[in-house]
């Protein structure tokens, strides 16, 4: 708009200053042509100002200028720890109300480094670490000196069970260990609440008001499954334990998963893209991260 009307006065002003050329060769019209001339220039910038100034009402600011899409409101800003206002459904889409989520365990401010630390603290602990090598006493075979120490040209050799030959042991081969490290709870647990909180900020948290479906059938479900928005795999995450038609429904489609709230975990919600949890499981999640740390060994 402002090359618009910049280029409105730049014709406006050649015109009169063509004028004031044609007024000024006569001398004794010079000064009042030249008053006359400024006077209009005013007049002229005065009105086209006025006209597309946006401080006029919209009324008589041209309606072809006017923007016709709707204003865009900011998002939240994520990790300010502050309660989340989200709305209840069910597996039918009906309107359950709504429920608040704690924010100091759905609004943490994400930090990948501790994701990353806890992920690494679960996929170590989950190796079976069942690996092994035997070694000279295990490999079968003779204890015989195959040849004389010396005499026949050879290397000198004890055994034929050193790891030189074809079937000795493996030296410093790896033995049957664990494989888990020690990660301190309030890392574990604050890796839970980041992974709660991305999924919250993603707009990937569902809360329903329980699990129950009308069928065991699983074509019934993923007509559920399919109305969910760029959604690959699905983590349900139930109060105590799992319903057994929703259990029956789910148990032939690999990218649906099926946890009790007492197995929530950061590796499992980072493989699942949607998160869908009951109202109790949530309730019991937020007591479990409001419960305070003991040395006791429970899930964190």
């Amino acid at each position: 708009m402002a090359s618009f009307i910049s280029k409105r006065l730049l014709r406006s002003y050649q015109s009169l200053h063509s004028l004031g050329r044609r007024c000024f060769n006569s001398p004794s019209a010079a000064g009042l042509y030249g008053e006359r001339l400024i006077s209009a220039q005013r007049i002229l910038t005065g009105s086209i100002t006025q006209r597309f100034s946006t401080s006029t009402d919209e009324a008589a600011f041209p309606s072809d200028l006017l923007s016709k899409k709707p204003l865009a409101t900011s998002e939240r800003d994520i990790g300010l720890c502050q309660d989340l206002l989200i709305p209840v459904t069910n597996f039918h889409n009906e309107d359950k109300g709504f429920m608040v989520l704690a924010g100091d365990v759905f609004d943490m401010p994400i930090r990948k480094d501790i994701v990353h630390r806890v992920v690494l603290w679960q996929r170590a602990k989950r190796q079976q670490g069942t690996h092994s090598t035997k070694t000279i006493s295990e490999v079968s075979g003779t204890g015989r000196k195959p040849w004389n120490q010396k005499g026949t040209g050879r290397a000198r050799h004890g055994s034929l069970r050193g790891p030189q030959f074809r079937g000795g042991e493996a030296k410093h081969g790896p033995k049957p260990r664990s494989h888990a490290f020690k990660l301190n709870k309030k890392v574990r647990r604050l890796g839970l609440k980041i992974a709660l909180s991305a999924r919250a900020a993603e707009g990937k948290l569902l809360v329903f008001e329980d699990l129950e479906v009308p069928t065991h059938k699983t074509k019934n479900f993923l007509n559920f499954f399919n109305q969910l928005e760029d959604t690959k795999k699905l983590l349900i995450v139930d109060d105590g334990p799992v319903n057994e038609k929703l259990k029956l429904a789910t148990q032939n489609l690999h990218y649906v998963n099926l946890l009790p709230s007492i197995g929530l975990n950061v590796y499992s919600i980072l493989l699942h893209d949607t998160l869908v949890m009951s109202k109790d499981a949530v309730n019991r999640i937020v007591e479990r991260m409001h419960t305070p740390i003991s040395n006791k060994s429970t899930p964190q």
